[in-house]
């Protein structure tokens, strides 16, 4: 199954790692740093113009990719099939 996060972006559910809160997780300087380091890697992907609401950090192959999605988190995960925690 795939899921949309937005701007027409599909990832394959089976590649996501977390659906995670940019509110609350941004909090945390252990995330902040995190996210600095993802983008460094170039392993950030925005979704769109909007500000974004949550990211959705995903594995596929090895590679790590963190999309920054408009859409929240509970508007994800009503988007799944099971619930992905």
């Amino acid at each position: 199954m795939y899921l949309h996060l937005g701007c027409e972006a599909l990832v394959r559910s089976s590649e996501i790692v977390g659906l995670f809160d940019l509110d609350t997780t941004t909090v945390s300087g252990v995330s902040r740093a995190f996210l600095h380091a993802a983008q460094e890697r170039g392993e950030i992907r925005p979704l769109g113009n909007e500000l974004p609401k949550s990211f959705v950090l995903a594995e596929k192959g090895g590679a790590t990719r963190v999309f920054l999605s408009p859409l929240a988190v509970a508007t994800l995960l009503k988007r799944t099939e099971t619930e992905l925690y």
